[in-house]
């Protein structure tokens, strides 16, 4: 169990993608938190199980109905927010994901095999729409709630990245190059509010079972895939990630009495994935 933030108790945080596994985690977090919490999702029949879930253990959620790429939707959710609650302190971009038609059957390309599905036979509407998704909504929910956020002392923004950022993993080009761009972006935005008091940072998840994932990890018998072993003989812990091991990090950057001084960084939580050269 976590310390209670004091500092949190009645911020208004913002989650796009909050019924994710990861990002569930944190809303639900930020709740007992005492933070009041708007989970932004496609369809709000998914955000209001998290939501219910809040509400139900004495915190305050709302779910709204909103797509990070439809920016009239992003305006409308922002409006419900603030006739609700007032205002916005807090912004964290979880929405993104993968796509089958930007994902390669094989790490290496060899001409004398006919792989299922090449370099060249990626789509490029997968691909537009890995890259939307992960960085083009980001860019867009902060476009629509950043001046909220800037109306209030200690506002901050926390981006969602990966590991795929810092060194690209196979099979999935359009992924990892969307996670490279929200590390640079963050850095930018953080540069250009720096004078505001709107902190802007980001979180790099290391390998975590998600529903996202778990199809490239797990076979159909629930066992690790040769593509899982690889990660764990890469991860120095050994072990996959858990939802609960980015809530300390995550309390960390959203809490300015913690990190008050700290922006345009990202955090690598991965178990070591990163410092480790496999030797």
């Amino acid at each position: 169990m976590f310390p209670i933030h004091d500092n949190l108790n009645g911020k208004v945080v913002v989650i796009t993608g909050g019924s994710g596994v990861l990002c569930s985690a944190m809303a639900k977090e930020l709740g007992r938190q005492n933070a009041k919490v708007a989970i932004l999702n496609r369809t709000q029949e998914k955000g209001q199980k998290v939501a219910d879930e809040i509400n139900n253990n004495n915190g305050e959620a709302v779910a709204i109905a909103a797509n990070v790429l439809d920016v009239d939707t992003l305006i409308e959710a922002k409006k419900q927010i603030l006739n609700r609650f007032g205002k916005i302190d807090i912004l964290i971009n979880g929405a993104g994901g993968n796509h089958e038609d930007a994902i390669t059957s094989v790490e290496k390309h060899d001409s004398e095999e006919t792989a299922e599905k090449s370099f060249f036979d990626l789509k490029e509407e997968g691909f537009t729409n890995v890259f939307d998704s992960n960085f083009k909504g980001s860019f867009l929910a902060c476009k629509v709630f950043g001046e909220a956020l800037l109306e209030q002392p200690g506002s901050t923004i926390l981006n969602i990245s990966s590991m795929s950022a810092y060194a690209p993993m196979t099979k999935v080009p359009a992924y990892s190059a969307a996670k490279a761009a929200i590390n640079n972006f963050t850095m930018w935005l953080s540069v250009h509010f720096a004078n505001t008091g709107l902190r802007v940072n980001a979180i790099a998840p290391g390998f975590f079972l998600t529903t996202q994932n778990e199809n490239l990890l797990l076979d159909k018998e629930g066992n690790h895939t040769a593509r899982a072993e690889k990660i764990i003989n890469g991860t120095p812990m050994e072990k996959f990630g858990d939802p609960k091991d980015l809530i300390g990090t995550l309390l960390w950057l959203v809490d300015a009495e913690y990190s008050g001084f700290v922006t345009g960084v990202t955090v690598p939580v991965d178990g070591g994935f990163m410092a480790y050269s496999g030797v």
